[in-house]
């Protein structure tokens, strides 16, 4: 584990914070002056520094843009005297991320640095995840116009908004245009806008003061803040509070913002990239996106065409993916047969590049033999046409429907479907052989719910039985999968942003 490094002259506090921090199980090494801390640069780097802002022989501001020149990404804490504290605001312009007041309360300066070592750790597995993100794989000739508008923005700063269905890669285009952009040196900060609770998306995008709020002990640099020089990826953009989009709309125009509960304002200095697998313009026609911030994003449009509009490009993404999942599970790649193959070319994903990901990866683990054969593939894979005409009797297990109803459900009739003359409420099955809503079940139940509420009147009676019904799909998929969401997701053949966003939406406690 790399070091936490302090920067003081004071061998007082030297030794309080060495001694703090080695209980809490963190590494330390002091300096007393800024020319040795830079000298150690050479050999070794620190995870966190904190550095006092007044020293002997070079301040620590001074310090702060040398180091911030050799390690953009180091967090970077500034001691100051409370006369200090215009230095200290005027710190974070150059990059600091946080500041401590002096006489600081030690616990409180311990947590400070805990967390600037958590960002230190997120940004470190970021730049890992992305050097390892190879380039976009793709022959199909949607894939290759997206290769070529990437190359024709390289040099460009435009806004650019991705959009596509979940799961199709629009963050790796993201990626790729920050790769090959002239901010290429400075950092790619990704938010999932639809993740984060709406009354905490607003501290998450322009950071706090402390006190701003009830729980903002310390002050902390927003996404806007973080991304400073580089690339901000909006992901979801379409599931943005309306509120919050006056103040990117604000951002975008006049390229300045305030923190929450900030009165200075703040530059913003970074290319903004969105993404949203809906219909913009349909969420501007309903009142539900800002119509001129949409045409702010809307400077330059990337359709990411879904994996069922390119599946000449499925054979190379599935080896890609089975020899990946083979290294990191330290075994034999999985092989293809060629009717394995076959049928998961023919296979719609609905979850788009992220559930060819998964499958594979699953493959690499349940497969029996080294050639996958299409006995071997999951079951919404081969039961494809099947699965996508059925649906669980638990659905409308929250739409008010009986006991008894869901136990004929799922109880084997011997009688259903087969048109008994003398069974009522039954009827012929229909000559193609498919259930009627008319055979008994859940699908009954479900016809009886919507008949009382139509004839009371429900305004609302679309909605109020496709929340119920999409609630307790996911409720059920989360049963089964444990709680994870991702895997969750994929059983139920959506995308992992989708069913976050749902969870939120249905305001389920899950």
């Amino acid at each position: 584990m790399k070091s936490i490094w302090v920067v003081d002259d004071d061998h007082s506090i030297r030794f309080v914070l060495e001694k703090a921090l080695a209980r809490e199980g963190l590494p330390v090494r002091t300096f007393s002056n800024a020319r040795d801390m830079l000298a150690a640069l050479d050999d070794e780097t620190p995870q966190v520094l904190v550095s006092d802002i007044r020293m002997p022989g070079g301040s620590g501001l001074e310090l702060l843009a040398k180091v911030k020149a050799r390690l953009p990404g180091l967090p970077v804490i500034i001691m100051t005297a409370y006369s200090d504290l215009d230095s200290a605001v005027s710190a974070f312009q150059g990059g600091a991320f946080e500041y401590l007041p002096k006489p600081f309360d030690l616990p409180r300066a311990v947590e400070l640095i805990r967390r600037a070592q958590e960002e230190s750790q997120r940004e470190a597995s970021e730049q890992e995840a992305a050097a390892e993100v190879p380039e976009m794989l793709g022959q199909a000739p949607a894939m290759q116009d997206v290769f070529r508008a990437i190359g024709r923005l390289s040099q460009s700063h435009v806004t650019v908004l991705i959009t596509g269905e979940s799961g199709s890669g629009k963050e790796l285009v993201a990626r790729a245009l920050h790769k090959h952009s002239p901010r290429a040196e400075g950092p790619f900060v990704a938010i999932n806008t639809a993740a984060i609770p709406r009354d905490l998306l607003e501290s998450e995008l322009f950071g706090h003061e402390r006190g701003a709020f009830t729980g903002a002990q310390t002050s902390r640099r927003g996404r806007f803040e973080q991304a400073d020089g580089g690339t901000l990826f909006l992901d979801e953009i379409g599931d943005m509070p309306f509120e919050l989009q006056t103040r990117l709309l604000r951002v975008l125009s006049d390229g300045q913002y305030y923190r929450v509960g900030g009165h200075s304002p703040l530059r913003s200095n970074v290319r903004v990239i969105a993404a949203t697998h809906q219909n913009l313009e349909d969420r501007v026609r309903q009142g539900a996106f800002r119509e001129d911030l949409f045409h702010r994003l809307n400077v330059i449009r990337l359709r990411l065409p879904p994996l069922r509009e390119r599946r000449e490009d499925i054979p190379g993404l599935a080896r890609h993916f089975l020899q990946r999942s083979a290294t990191q599970l330290g075994v034999e790649p999985k092989r293809l047969s060629e009717a394995a193959l076959a049928k998961l070319t023919q296979f719609d994903f609905p979850g788009n590049v992220r559930q060819l990901e998964n499958i594979c990866h699953w493959l690499s683990v349940m497969a029996p033999s080294q050639t996958v054969e299409p006995k071997d593939l999951p079951t919404e894979v081969q039961d494809s046409a099947a699965s996508a005409g059925s649906a669980s009797p638990a659905a409308f297990a929250s739409a008010g429907l009986s006991t008894s109803a869901l136990q004929d459900a799922v109880r084997p009739d011997p009688g259903a479907g087969l048109g008994f003359p003398g069974q009522p409420g039954r009827s012929a099955a229909p000559a193609n052989g498919s259930a009627s809503l008319s055979e008994g079940g859940w699908l009954t139940d479900m016809a009886q719910e919507a008949r009382r509420l139509l004839v009371a009147g429900d305004p609302e009676v679309w909605d109020a039985l496709t929340r119920q019904f999409e609630a307790q799909l996911i409720i059920t998929a989360l049963d089964i999968t444990r709680g994870r969401r991702i895997e969750a997701a994929q059983k139920l053949g959506i995308g992992r942003n989708t069913i976050t966003r749902k969870i939120q939406e249905l305001g389920l406690d899950v």
